[in-house]
């Protein structure tokens, strides 16, 4: 029998013991419990915020991009863009066709897609749906598909502005053009929405928005849309009325310096890019360079004219036709005889820049050239611009002072020549060049003198009034123009093509108070005309009608506004000797 203590407990060391352990675990509990409730009370929170609450992305709306007048060149439209989680889609095989279908998608395609992603979470079926379309989908509530917002962007103007405004990709961050010199200032900021999930991703409530998209910046381009559609069409009429290859066509305005149309063929449409090929992406005006070739004469004549050496009434004997510099011969077109500066530049006279270049001296000429913005960017910030070519030697040889003088031998842009037509235009004060529209006039750098701007420009307008003139389709009824044609050999094989031309024409409206400058190129005229002043010219003539009369510029005080009847084309040398 064994004696039990006075109160009853064989061991109480081991009660005590007990006891204190489980006070010591509710202390350690307590303590817990305020730490995680009370001293760091967002922890238990956050982690089933964590398990349950979401960010999602609230898209911003890009700029909007429009011409001068506020006509949009391109807009973001809402969609919607559907997404799937294929580890919950991969178990109702049953709705796969019906999905697919609605989607637009081969079910074949589909199933085995799904089947292939089966291990992730987040898999895209369509992006950029119209609004009614993605509804459809999301109507059929397929477990595991959901949609969410998105922008698309669009360009109302298809293909006539695509080469100046470019195209963003899927994301909309921009890839050619405009779109991507100025995707910083268009593209928005995104914002930010916190929602509550369940563990399968479905949206059980939108609780708050943590920050707000910010939207873009819209972008005023300098272009003109009409004139835009004036050039567009014009020199697509061209192209395949002579069977060219390509074109471009720049119209300036000489007072703001602003590039009021641009346009290229071939063209693409933006809007569906399915069939796109890179050569049709090139804005040629800017990128393509090529041998100006006679419109350089015009700078040839007032260097001769800076010299001091030169009047408008100094007598060129251009006899007989042609000339020997060393190895080259320079030929005119036929024998012009005696000729005043006037006639060299109305007659397109090789012979008679060749002896102003060699009495003068290739410096000055190259030296205004390059004053006029040839050989260099022309600051217009677009993606790609070529600088074109400029020649530059120590000791000039005779053979590129006289091919510098008719304009082989250097390289220059469609948009780099308007510019120097600009400044001829502008009283000889060269302005920087914009796409966007210019809300202060810029200050601008004199480089020809004032009055020799004004004997160059009677000088041009012979070449288009006057008689025997090589660019008469150049004219413009109850207008003033006046310009230069260019008939351009083209380069191969290190030489020169005796079939494959570039025509060119370079002019100016009102010669009276200027306006406008405007240089269209038509590269490989292929039915057999091809000189400047037939192929060129007259898409100059329609793209500068039709800018004078929508922008209601005064005609000159002419004896008749009518119709005039063009007489028979007096064609330039062209070609190299």
């Amino acid at each position: 029998m064994i004696a039990l203590k006075p109160n009853g407990s064989l061991h109480p060391w081991r009660f005590r013991v007990v006891i204190g352990v489980l006070a010591v675990c509710s202390a350690l509990i307590s303590w817990r419990i305020v730490e995680l409730q009370v001293m760091d009370g967002g922890f238990l929170k956050n982690q089933g915020d964590k398990r349950s609450m979401r960010h999602t992305v609230i898209p911003a709306h890009r700029g909007l991009v429009t011409d001068r007048h506020g006509e949009p060149l391109a807009v973001s439209t809402p969609v919607l863009t559907l997404w799937a989680n294929p580890s919950i889609l991969i178990n109702h095989e049953s709705r796969w066709d019906e999905l697919a279908k609605s989607l637009g998608t081969d079910p074949k395609t589909f199933a085995e897609r799904l089947r292939a992603n089966a291990g992730k979470e987040f898999i895209y079926l369509r992006r950029h749906m119209t609004p009614q379309d993605g509804e459809a989908v999301t109507g059929l509530k397929v477990p595991g598909v959901h949609s969410i917002e998105e922008y698309r962007r669009f360009y109302p103007t298809g293909e006539v502005a695509a080469h100046l405004v470019g195209f963003t990709n899927v994301d909309e961050a921009g890839q050619e053009g405009l779109e991507l010199t100025y995707n910083d200032w268009l593209q928005g900021v995104p914002g930010k929405r916190q929602v509550l999930q369940d563990r399968r991703g479905r949206l059980i409530k939108d609780v708050q928005v943590v920050s707000n998209a910010r939207p873009g910046n819209d972008l005023a381009m300098s272009i003109d849309l009409r004139l835009q559609y004036i050039a567009h069409r014009e020199l697509r009429e061209a192209l395949k009325n002579f069977g060219a290859k390509a074109g471009s066509a720049v119209l300036v305005d000489i007072r703001t310096g602003e590039v009021l149309a641009m346009a290229n063929h071939p063209s693409y449409n933006p809007n569906n890019r399915s069939n796109l090929k890179p050569d049709m992406m090139r804005n040629r005006a800017l990128i393509d360079v090529f041998e100006p070739g006679s419109p350089i004469k015009t700078f040839t004549v007032a260097a001769g004219l800076m010299s001091g050496r030169y009047q408008p009434t100094t007598v060129m004997d251009t006899r007989p036709g042609t000339m020997r510099v060393s190895t080259l011969t320079v030929r005119d077109f036929r024998n012009y005889g005696m000729l005043d500066l006037s006639g060299v530049i109305m007659k397109s006279s090789n012979v008679g820049v060749v002896k102003i270049a060699l009495d003068i001296g290739a410096e000055q000429i190259f030296t205004l050239l390059q004053d006029l913005g040839l050989g260099e960017y022309t600051g217009l910030g677009f993606p790609g611009e070529s600088t074109g070519h400029m020649p530059n030697h120590r000791k000039w040889p005779q053979i590129e002072t006289a091919t510098l003088s008719y304009g082989y031998g250097l390289s220059v842009t469609a948009t780099q020549l308007a510019q120097a037509y600009a400044t001829l235009a502008n009283g000889g004060k060269r302005l920087p060049l914009s796409l966007l529209k210019v809300n202060e006039l810029p200050q601008g750098e004199q480089v020809i003198p004032e009055d020799v701007s004004r004997q160059l420009l009677t000088m041009l307008r012979g070449t288009v009034d006057g008689e025997g003139g090589t660019g008469s389709r150049a004219r413009v009824p109850g207008y003033q123009v006046g310009g230069k044609t260019g008939t351009v050999h083209k380069t191969e094989n290190g030489g020169y093509a005796e079939d494959r031309y570039r025509s060119v024409f370079a002019g100016i409206a009102p010669i009276s108070n200027p306006r406008f400058a405007a240089v269209v190129v038509i590269d490989e005229p292929s039915k057999g005309e091809y000189y400047g002043g037939l192929v060129a010219a007259p898409v100059f003539a329609e793209i500068m009608s039709g800018a004078l009369r929508l922008l209601n510029v005064t005609p000159d005080d002419l004896p008749a506004l009518q119709q005039v009847e063009l007489p028979p084309l007096q064609v330039e040398e062209g070609s190299r000797g």
